[in-house]
């Protein structure tokens, strides 16, 4: 498997998979400005909407959505918890999260690294950011992780979307710090950050 990140952008999430589950996968940076892989390649010919993650897999397929990408991953190494069982109401509590993250907090996110968005979108952006991470942080007062004392695939994505308050001015609640805090010190999370130029 390759997976294709750009530095801190929504890939970081799979890549934190990736750490945690200890899977063997090459990495290849893109230049999203450009459209461009490491090696001089048309990124577009990779993930037609040339965003990150792109994941290709060893039948040829390559999967995009870091929702999807990081459920992938996790399940192909499912010892490691980071999804729980198919079937299981707990699977769908996951899914619960990175639906979402993506929907609620990612999206809104995107205003902030717009060029041509107004201060008045992202006034409006940083408001609604602020009430659903109130929602978060009351949903995980007394978990250690989303889904109780157990890091997940949805833990890695939120903890990579939420990189990006402190560029954006959004504040992080008290049971969100903590939380933040407590990913940022694991080990796969520190690997990914230096893997990526971050740490």
């Amino acid at each position: 498997m390759k997976l294709y990140y750009k530095p801190g952008a929504c890939s970081l999430a799979a890549h934190i998979v990736v750490n945690e589950a200890g899977l063997p996968v090459a990495l290849e940076q893109v230049d999203l400005a450009n459209k461009k892989t490491a090696d001089g390649g048309d990124y577009f010919a990779v993930s037609p909407n040339g965003y990150v993650p792109a994941l290709a897999i060893a039948d040829g397929d390559v999967l995009t959505e870091a929702s999807v990408v990081v459920q992938y991953l996790a399940d192909k190494q499912p010892q490691s918890g980071l999804m729980p069982a198919a079937g299981s109401i707990e699977r769908y509590k996951a899914q619960q999260w990175l639906a979402f993250i993506s929907t609620e907090l990612h999206k809104n996110f995107g205003v902030f690294f717009k060029p041509d968005s107004t201060d008045a979108m992202k006034s409006n952006n940083k408001a609604l950011l602020e009430k659903r991470l109130a929602y978060v942080d009351g949903q995980i007062a007394d978990k250690t992780y989303l889904l109780g004392d157990i890091f997940s695939a949805a833990d890695a994505y939120l903890y990579t979307v939420l990189r990006w308050a402190g560029f954006t001015g959004v504040t992080l609640p008290a049971n969100v710090s903590r939380w933040f805090a407590a990913v940022s010190a694991r080990p796969a999370v520190q690997k990914a950050l230096s893997e990526e130029g971050l740490a």
